[in-house]
């Protein structure tokens, strides 16, 4: 019971949220709102430079690298299943392609900062 109640809560928030944002007017973007404000002084230099692919390329290595961790925790409760074998090969299987792709960025200069 405790279940089908906390299930009907999560879904009438959600559905809440979802109409609240569905039925809010549109905000109107003014030209003061998208200026860059440093403390009332006229901006030294354009707040909207460009994103840094490197750090880019990096961000997005951490990341895969941290979703693998999140994958390969799982394994030891999988290692108490019947099926050893399949669970040892998915897990080689995801770290070599992780290992190709660590190589293949290293081999294009992707993870350098200086050329």
């Amino acid at each position: 019971m405790n279940l089908v109640i906390s299930l009907f809560t999560n879904v009438s928030i959600a559905l809440l949220l979802i109409s609240i944002a569905f039925w809010l007017p549109q905000l109107n973007i003014y030209s003061e709102k998208a200026s860059p404000y440093e403390c009332g002084f006229d901006p030294m230099g354009s707040a909207r430079l460009p994103f840094s692919m490197k750090f880019f390329l990096v961000a997005i290595t951490f990341l895969l690298f941290d979703l693998e961790i999140a994958l390969l925790l799982p394994l030891p409760w999988a290692s108490q299943t019947n099926n050893i074998k399949l669970m040892l090969t998915m897990a080689l299987i995801l770290i070599l392609i992780l290992t190709l792709g660590l190589a293949y960025e290293w081999t294009q200069k992707g993870l350098e900062w200086t050329e």
